[in-house]
């Protein structure tokens, strides 16, 4: 195996077999502090492929930050083949308020390749793109749900591309949603420059769920190993996940307090009642019904509700009776 190449980013080079932390500046606070998106340099001794994991795109998405801080701290990475990019952090106004926009109300999600003279968006957007996109072979996008939402551990993906597909497959979550690609997305940006994107999706914004933190940790370090870049795993049986055919949220009939709602995962069959509404004294219950059978793959974690408001998002599956299979197995994995 021949020596790595060193690797540039933002003028520093990190030579082969080094670490190095590089701070990418972002638009200052107005207040004049100084900002900077931090991203972590393992450039691997011998030659191999380059990987980039990036988590809060999207600032109150945290499980992403976790899991690429317990990457880091792996002694596994002195072996490393090639060179991983760790961005844990890349929308830092969103992280610092807490939120998933930046200052300017912008998604940076919809805001790719950005531009170096447009908005605080595309601003932020072009930095990641040019420093971190552009250096990489492929990439590992690390999301949770939106607030007040939760997420089953689930890979989106573009599997139309070979490459894609194939990943999204060794990853290791329970659910492969075939997600169409939005425009301004990070996927979509990879997509023009030949770069496959993952798009890892689990958990509930602002905290911290340790399963999902597992699963992702051991996908992430699924596709390092199936790219070169790790040791081969002790045997073990791979999870082989199940693609969704078709997903769909079910939302609220009527504006009222959601109670009895079904969990996270679960089964559910076409008619079923997955929740009901009432208003605050109790009368007038409406039920909240399944179009179709299939699993639950996301949920409002909200006891209230407008009307129209998506309260559950169910995929449907060649065999439901197998996804559910999936599903058990993989809660029983990561939960042992």
């Amino acid at each position: 195996m021949s020596k790595n190449s060193p690797i540039t980013i933002c003028e520093t080079i990190v030579a082969a077999g080094e670490r190095a932390l590089i701070s990418l500046p972002i638009a200052d606070l107005y207040t004049g502090t100084s900002l900077s998106m931090p991203v972590k340099v393992v450039n691997g001794k011998r030659r191999g492929p380059v990987l980039f994991v990036c988590a809060a795109i999207h600032g109150d998405e945290l499980n992403g930050v976790e899991i690429i801080r317990r990457l880091l701290k792996l002694k596994s990475l002195r072996s490393l083949k090639g060179t991983l990019l760790a961005v844990p952090v890349v929308n830092i106004h969103g992280f610092l308020d807490q939120s998933r926009y930046l200052p300017d109300r912008r998604d940076l999600n919809r805001s790719f390749p950005g531009s170096p003279r447009g908005s605080i968006a595309a601003r932020t957007a072009d930095t990641f793109i040019k420093h971190v996109v552009a250096k990489s072979d492929c990439g590992i996008d690390l999301h949770t749900a939106a607030i007040n939402r939760s997420n089953l551990p689930q890979i989106r993906a573009n599997l139309a591309d070979s490459e894609t597909s194939k990943l999204a497959k060794l990853f290791g979550a329970p659910v492969i949603v075939d997600s169409t690609i939005r425009d301004g997305s990070l996927r979509a940006c990879g997509v023009e420059r030949g770069v496959p994107i993952l798009v890892y999706e689990a958990g509930e914004a602002l905290r911290f769920h340790e399963v999902s933190i597992r699963a992702g940790l051991r996908g992430v370090l699924n596709i390092m190993r199936h790219l070169g870049m790790l040791p081969p795993p002790r045997k073990a049986k791979a999870m082989v996940p199940v693609i969704a055919d078709s997903t769909s949220w079910v939302r609220a009939p009527e504006s009222g307090i959601v109670s009895r709602k079904v969990k996270l995962g679960a089964r559910v069959v076409e008619g079923q009642r997955l929740a009901s509404i009432s208003d605050p004294l109790g009368e007038g219950e409406e039920g909240v019904i399944a179009p179709f059978d299939g699993i639950v793959i996301g949920r409002s974690t909200l006891p209230l509700a407008h009307e129209g408001d998506a309260l559950f998002h169910v995929a449907a599956f060649k065999s439901v009776s197998r996804a559910e299979d999936k599903v058990e197995e993989f809660h029983a994995r990561h939960t042992g």
